[in-house]
């Protein structure tokens, strides 16, 4: 069974009027995403997707040329070897860091859709997982900067939908971010699990001052105050007070997140299988992870597609956190793309599909009228 085909599509939807959420990256005017498309010689076709780095047809071009040529031919099963091949051939040699990283997931997440196509079961199966109930929280491109009340009536729907966890936005000013979280802890009680994430628009100096409110409202993470890079200043703030300080969605491979261990700051990993190097590498992560006793809370990409991957990753690992449900509003890669990536239960957990593969169809046709819209996804 060889790989006869790669094909990478960007796409692209504008975000409705007044429909953007403000956060720490600035405000959402579009969403963009990069979906492959894997077929081999005997006609099974696997779906992935890599996140698009806010340049999506920079990765799309990179999947179809210097990756595609490298691996074309290869054994369609062979994960771990074609790994090596992008690893050897492009990634660790020629450069190109972030967005091979970011093209490869893509494309070996198609892969491991097909394996599980070929062997007849769910992805969650073939990882050597089970079926089981999957914690997950409201979050994605959602629950933005507001004021205290109407992030509470936004939060409300969810919270009475199921979801026993919500993450909110920080790094606005911290009198506000204080304000907004106490808001939600008023509003929804001791119950529910409030997570934070400042898209690494925090100063020290911010996180000092915010950090003692933080741990007296008993909040469950504060995620990416800073730049992945900054090692520094996320060892500086783990001194600050109690609540974890949590990295990933931008930690690429392996390789990055070692040195994380070393420097002993961050307690809470977030892989995203989109971002980190695919499926193959998150399950290296976890296994990482594992031995220090690190739970794997996976970051959610744009599409049904890493989202239903990313439950069926959960239910195979022995350290797995929340699922990270994308609670946006009109996100139509969730709700047009694909069919059913994921359902919430009452008592706010999901469980991985049951069809071979990652368990979602995709609508090609769908896909092919959304073709890629140039510019920046946050102004």
């Amino acid at each position: 069974m060889k790989i006869a085909n790669i094909e990478a599509f960007p796409t692209s939807f504008p975000v409705p009027p007044g429909g953007g959420v403000a956060l720490g990256v600035g405000r959402t005017v579009k969403r963009d995403a990069v979906v492959v498309k894997v077929t081999t010689d005997d006609g099974i076709v696997g779906w992935g997707e890599s996140h698009h780095g806010r340049a999506h047809t920079a990765i799309a071009a990179l999947l179809q040329t210097t990756l595609k040529r490298l691996v074309l031919g290869m054994e369609a099963t062979d994960t771990v070897g074609v790994w090596n091949k992008i690893y050897k051939g492009q990634l660790a040699s020629h450069g190109m860091g972030a967005a091979c990283a970011l093209a490869m997931s893509g494309l070996d997440m198609a892969l491991w859709d097909i394996r599980a196509k070929a062997a007849g079961m769910p992805l969650y199966r073939l990882l050597g997982g089970a079926s089981r109930p999957v914690p997950a929280y409201a979050g994605g491109v959602a629950l933005g900067y507001q004021p205290p009340a109407e992030l509470v009536d936004e939060a409300r729907p969810h919270m009475e939908a199921g979801y026993r966890a919500v993450k909110l936005r920080v790094g606005d000013t911290v009198p506000l971010d204080i304000a907004r979280m106490e808001a939600v802890r008023a509003a929804f009680g001791d119950e529910v699990d409030i997570l934070t994430d400042a898209n690494t628009a925090y100063r020290l100096e911010d996180v000092r001052r915010v950090m003692p409110a933080m741990d007296a409202l008993g909040i469950g993470w504060l995620e990416e105050p800073f730049p992945p890079h900054d090692h520094r200043s996320y060892r500086e703030a783990r001194s600050y007070g109690r609540t974890p300080l949590a990295v990933g969605e931008n930690h690429f491979t392996r390789f990055e997140f070692a040195p994380l261990l070393e420097q002993g700051a961050v307690g809470i990993w977030q892989p995203d299988l989109s971002k980190c190097g695919g499926i193959t590498e998150a399950l290296r992560i976890a296994a990482m992870a594992s031995a220090h006793k690190i739970p794997i809370h996976p970051h959610s990409s744009m599409t049904g597609l890493n989202q239903a991957a990313t439950i069926h990753f959960l239910c195979a690992l022995d350290n797995p956190g929340y699922f990270e449900a994308d609670v946006s509003r009109s996100n139509l890669f969730r709700d047009a793309l694909v069919s059913t990536p994921w359902t919430l239960s009452p008592d706010g957990t999901v469980r991985p599909n049951e069809a071979p593969g990652i368990g979602v169809e995709v609508d090609e046709e769908w896909l092919r009228a959304h073709p890629a819209i140039e510019g920046p996804s946050y102004v």
